[in-house]
């Protein structure tokens, strides 16, 4: 997911830094320069609702509901603790991108907007 991601950073001519382990959550892709960051997020570890990938094991129904929980409090504390200093953040679910979902539509207004900013 990552790999295919960065391929279209890539081909959007956009520089990006590896994971970032001193910002919160560690974006997958991050430039700090121009104030953005992109977390890759697979959709059954993220719990993506409404996606027909999240789904929850039979076995053990409780712990994993419990653990998407946790999972999805922890991803909302973490954009908020990103954005709170002043970086644009986008979350790229793995079943958007596959180039009919819109991930490059969605990557350049990103950075389009991260790039107004900055001016």
């Amino acid at each position: 997911m990552e790999a295919a991601v960065g391929a279209v950073l890539r081909e959007l001519g956009v520089r990006a830094g590896k994971p970032q382990r001193r910002l919160p959550g560690s974006p997958d892709f991050v430039n700090l320069s121009k104030g953005w960051a992109i977390f890759v997020h697979g959709c059954f570890w993220h719990a993506h609702r409404g996606c027909k990938r999240a789904t929850v094991p039979k076995r053990n129904r409780a712990f994993w509901l419990r653990k998407f929980e946790d999972n999805r409090r922890r991803d909302t504390r973490v954009l908020r603790d990103i954005r709170g200093l002043g970086i644009r953040a986008l979350v790229v679910w793995e079943c958007e991108v596959a180039p009919e979902h819109g991930c490059r539509e969605r990557l350049r207004s990103l950075l389009t907007r991260a790039r107004e900013d900055r001016c």
